[in-house]
């Protein structure tokens, strides 16, 4: 694969897939300098002839980036915000290796006090949604709306998520991206063609200076560390050994959510992680919530950006 001239090269590509009309959004990359040095890394994506603060922000899920929302923002039409979580995109690094949501939380709030100007329609994925929840009950007067995508704090990390877990134990570098790609189309990863996965791996990796490619998320590298660990010292009979995935889930995520004084919904992918059970217990947690399915995988925003983008419109008042 070939590089592109820049990160928003492929714009006009997603939006001709998607079909989608009219003139791009502006897009830009903003940084952030938080209160340790680290650095927060967003895009902004401005329509044609709207004004440029955001209405709905944006998190992605662990080992992703800002650009996974890229064709939803599209379909969304309205100013928008994506943020890269820490130790992801060109979000720094954390030095604790902490990326659970009430640890990335006060990062994201600092990042909606710097670059947007009210509420906002606050939608996580994955471990976005978690860190969502976890800015929402932590600042109320940063979110209008909270949605949550095919996660809740009970998913069973056994069962779904071991598909993210087998992937990041693996290899942290590979001689080509296009060695990189072939992995996540082998594990049902990539948006279902080698081209979206082609994009995905571009955003997602970075060449260091001895030529190979490995990946540009913290996550990915701690996730394999701990596999190898585990693997050399096996965990005590009876005991669980906690990795990086299920690190992110825990009751404290329940807790966020009961604390949460804004309308909610949840919105699952029909072959995601969140089963008809869990979206049950949410429910029973959060009667007033709303729970919508899409026909998508994990990742709803890449299997179904349109719908996806449609349905936060809407919440957004601009339906």
């Amino acid at each position: 694969m070939s590089d592109p001239i820049d990160e928003f090269s492929f714009l006009a590509e997603q939006a001709a897939e998607a079909g989608i009309d009219g003139p791009l959004p502006h897009r830009e990359r903003l940084t952030l300098t938080l209160p340790d040095g680290r650095s927060l890394s967003a895009l902004r994506s401005v329509p044609e002839g709207a004004a440029d603060a955001p209405l709905v922000t944006f998190l992605h899920g662990a080992g992703l980036n800002a650009h996974t929302w890229d064709t939803t923002i599209l379909g969304l039409g309205l100013p928008a915000l994506a943020i890269d979580l820490p130790g992801h995109g060109d979000s720094a690094w954390r030095d604790d290796f902490a990326y659970v949501a009430r640890v990335l939380a006060p990062d994201v709030a600092a990042g909606l006090d710097a670059w947007t100007d009210r509420p906002q329609v606050l939608v996580g994925q994955s471990l976005g949604g978690l860190t969502a929840a976890a800015v929402t009950a932590s600042r109320p007067d940063l979110v209008r709306e909270l949605v949550v995508i095919d996660i809740t704090p009970g998913v069973d990390p056994n069962a779904g998520p071991t598909q993210i877990r087998e992937f990041f134990a693996g290899p942290t570098d590979w001689a080509s991206r296009d060695e990189l790609v072939d992995r996540a189309l082998a594990f049902g990863l990539g948006g279902g063609t080698r081209r979206k996965a082609e994009r995905g791996v571009y955003f997602n990796s970075r060449v260091r200076p001895d030529g190979r490619v490995e990946w540009k998320h913290h996550f990915a590298h701690l996730a394999a560390a701990m596999a190898a660990a585990a693997a050399s010292s096996p965990a005590p009979d009876g005991a669980e050994r906690q990795d990086a995935v299920s690190a992110v889930l825990g009751e404290s995520g329940w807790e966020d959510l009961a604390a949460v004084d804004v309308p909610i919904t949840l919105i699952r992918g029909e072959r995601g992680y969140v089963t008809e059970t869990d979206a049950a217990e949410f429910a029973a947690r959060r009667p007033a919530a709303s729970v919508v399915a899409l026909p998508a995988g994990h990742n709803v925003q890449e299997d179904a950006p349109l719908e996806l983008g449609s349905r936060l419109r809407q919440l957004a008042g601009n339906g």
